[in-house]
């Protein structure tokens, strides 16, 4: 099969011919339709993450159809057109007996534990427990869109966040993670706050629901926050993963508010600053959100059938694989506003 391969970090990542997989028992091979371009991606290709071996196919956003499932499966055939969360939970161990997939003990990442959706097939594991039925209505470009940024999202803007209507949702950052959440807290009827310093992205953050933008590069954006909702947000996230977004995040909050962080940090911002003296003062909740469970995905796919989330508009590049890996690589200078998906349709360039 052809795949986009790196054999060392921060090296070129060229288009080769490797093995095809093969199913484990408890796992299936999907025929690749699309896959996303993640900063996520980017971050394991810098060595940020430590479970990737070399060499390595990137590629955790994807969605497929099956071709061959293992001996042990019996949720699923081929033919099915299926995604599925960027963590996938054993099932067996506790948290996932809890309902805590995406912190599995033990868990499955396409594209980091083992080699990712930058190919043509690509095996997955534990597939009863993670596979998602695609809706005729969702496309596989969409369908990729979801799996890292907008899923998410959507965990922590719904379930994390626990958000209500007319609460006030700061987003500090709008990459794919930070207009997914715009448009989720949006379609939730809360009352949305986007910070970026690209007047592009802002103006894209507005269409997708934002009430309020506010370009950090003129001014204090925490005391525009905290002058715009009349003491602070509700819920404020870090969309993109920086120091000074984390501490901006957490200070615009009012009090008892939460902060959620999505964005991972590039290596060596792994443990920043934090006011404390906000945290204990003003009683704020420091949450993370890592993935969404694949049960899950059924309220978020309702919603975007239904035409009250459109992911679609987030996506802003639709590539080949040959230029899908070149965008990865560029990915920290890349002015792309919205998404980049990866359409295995498309011939090389």
């Amino acid at each position: 099969m052809r795949s986009a391969l790196f054999e060392k970090f921060q090296g070129p990542i060229n288009i080769e011919t490797v093995i095809d997989p093969k199913p484990s028992a408890t796992g299936v091979v999907l025929k690749v339709g699309a896959c996303g371009v993640c900063r996520s991606d980017w971050h394991g290709w810098m060595d940020n993450d430590p479970d990737i071996r070399l060499p390595h196919v990137p590629g955790h956003e994807l969605a497929g159809e099956i071709i061959e499932v293992g001996s042990e499966v019996l949720n699923f055939k081929p033919g099915d057109r299926v995604t599925l969360p960027f963590v996938c939970g054993c099932g067996t161990c506790e948290p996932c007996l809890a309902g805590d997939q995406q912190v599995c003990d033990r868990q499955f990442q396409p594209g980091f534990t083992a080699w990712g959706g930058f190919a043509e097939y690509v095996a997955i594991e534990y597939a009863d427990s993670n596979l998602v039925r695609l809706p005729d209505e969702i496309d596989m470009v969409t369908a990729a869109s979801l799996g890292c940024r907008f899923a998410t999202s959507f965990r922590g803007v719904v379930d994390q966040g626990k958000v209500r209507p007319e609460q006030w949702v700061a987003v500090h950052g709008c990459g794919g993670v930070g207009l997914s959440a715009i448009m989720i807290a949006a379609a939730f009827g809360a009352r949305v706050i986007a910070i970026d310093i690209a007047e592009d992205k802002l103006t894209l953050a507005r269409e997708l629901g934002a009430e309020t933008v506010i370009n950090s590069t003129y001014g204090n954006p925490v005391e525009a926050i905290l002058d715009a909702t009349d003491g602070g947000a509700h819920i404020s996230i870090d969309a993109l993963g920086h120091p000074e977004l984390l501490f901006n995040s957490i200070s615009s909050l009012r009090k008892r508010g939460k902060h959620i962080q999505i964005g991972i940090m590039e290596s060596g911002f792994h443990s920043s600053p934090v006011p404390v003296d906000k945290i204990i003062g003003r009683e704020l909740e420091i949450i993370g959100s890592h993935g969404m469970q694949a049960y899950r995905y059924d309220e978020m796919l309702k919603m975007i059938a239904m035409g009250q989330l459109d992911p679609g508009k987030l996506i802003g590049k639709v590539v080949s694989l040959e230029a899908g890996a070149a965008a990865l690589m560029e990915m920290n200078e890349d002015k792309t506003v919205g998404v980049t998906v990866i359409d295995m349709a498309i011939g090389s360039d």
